[in-house]
């Protein structure tokens, strides 16, 4: 019964491929527009995932997500560093700052200050130079998207045609900037997870930041502190409160507390959402209407199936098995568009992060479609005569 179920459903091939590409265009655009909603929350708090050694961040208790800069007083590090259970404790400044390029146009960059003499808070990956060069005068490592994109150099324009004469030429080691009116020399490029701003990022010692930056009464902008072995980081979070009146969280919470931040106050979620609820409408109603008008077509053979004696049972089992198969094969062809719009744009802003979760809770969402779609058919095999077989 169940070849002869196998063979109802891909006898009629028009059906047959409408059932499933409906399928497959929900699992596609819920797996694609769920997995970017991920990449660019992921984005949010991509600097915080790059800055792995402290286990805390001390802030200011007005801070509402990573890029909600409130600086410190610098005599704060020192109440820090004497709090019980912390084994070292650094300054961080964080800030944007205008790049004069060669052409004379500016570029604002995200500028990371990290201590002078641990380097504690570097970039996670260097592709060229070392982090001990930001030790040189003047020196600064920039991010490899900014260095070939933003802040690369533009060529000249042909006065003839208004068009420039040739590609843009890569920031490269030994290069100058001029951050903020001062000199500043490449000595690195490194590799850095794509922030929500996607702005150039650039690293130096946090005296030189405070160089480069304007003047102000307070300029530090976090704390990151390293517990003790063995310290609980939400303990060590607790003390840090009490005896300092600062924030402090750890990498994880500071993430979540980011990430809360721009669900609540943008319309990220609700644009994103309602092309997941779309997805999933407009998957049901077109595998819905083809798998109905497959049974309508069919109904003479369950009718004759009815009366040779099958139950109402194997029928409903051949019509489960029937949407079983057009499900996983819909299923499996989205999921697997959507991993492939991955790798085409793999190089691309795109912000495309496909976490486990993604296609359990597509594969969740196909299975609701794929029950919503046989259930009218279901209905309609049970009240089925089959004197149908009979009729004309």
């Amino acid at each position: 019964m169940n070849l002869v179920a196998l063979r109802m459903l891909m006898g009629d091939k028009a059906k047959y491929i409408g059932i499933i590409f409906g399928v497959a265009f929900a699992s596609l655009l819920m797996t694609q527009q769920a997995s970017i909603f991920v990449g660019l929350m992921t984005r949010t708090f991509g600097f915080v995932s790059d800055t792995g050694q402290p286990d805390v961040w001390v802030m200011d208790p007005k801070v509402q997500f990573i890029d909600d800069l409130k600086p410190l007083q610098d005599t704060m590090l020192y109440r820090v560093r004497g709090v019980e259970g912390v084994e070292w404790a650094v300054p961080l400044y964080k800030g944007l700052l205008r790049a004069r390029l060669d052409n004379g146009n500016f570029q604002t960059c995200n500028v990371i200050g990290i201590d002078d003499g641990t380097l504690i808070g570097g970039p996670p990956e260097m592709l060229e130079g070392s982090l001990a060069d930001l030790r040189r005068a003047d020196s600064v490592i920039v991010d490899v998207v900014g260095a070939t994109s933003r802040l690369a150099k533009q060529p000249p324009i042909d006065p003839a045609t208004g068009k420039p004469m040739g590609p843009p030429v890569p920031l490269k080691v030994g290069d100058f900037l001029e951050l903020n009116d001062n000199r500043a020399v490449v000595v690195g490029i490194c590799r850095v997870s794509r922030t929500f701003q996607s702005q150039p990022v650039v690293y130096t010692t946090y005296t030189r930041a405070t160089t480069f930056a304007p003047r102000e009464r307070r300029l530090m902008t976090f704390v990151l502190v390293k517990g003790r072995s063995g310290e609980d980081p939400k303990a060590l979070c607790e003390r840090i409160r009490e005896s300092t009146g600062l924030a402090a969280y750890t990498a994880d919470e500071f993430s979540w507390k980011t990430v809360v931040y721009f669900m609540k106050f943008t319309g990220i979620p609700i644009n994103f959402g309602i092309s997941v609820i779309l997805g999933f409408l407009v998957g049901t109603a077109i595998a819905g209407q083809t798998f109905y008008n497959f049974t309508l077509d069919n109904l003479k053979q369950f009718g004759a199936l009815k009366a040779m004696g099958a139950g109402n049972l194997r029928l409903l089992g051949m019509i489960m098995l029937q949407a079983l198969v057009v499900g996983l094969i819909g299923y499996g062809v989205g999921v697997g568009a959507a991993a492939g719009f991955k790798y085409l744009s793999g190089r691309s802003e795109l912000a495309f992060r496909m976490i486990w979760q993604i296609p359990v809770i597509t594969a969740g969402a196909v299975t609701i479609i794929v029950v919503l779609a046989s259930l009218l058919s279901i209905i309609k095999v049970i009240r089925l005569e089959p004197a149908i077989v009979f009729k004309g």
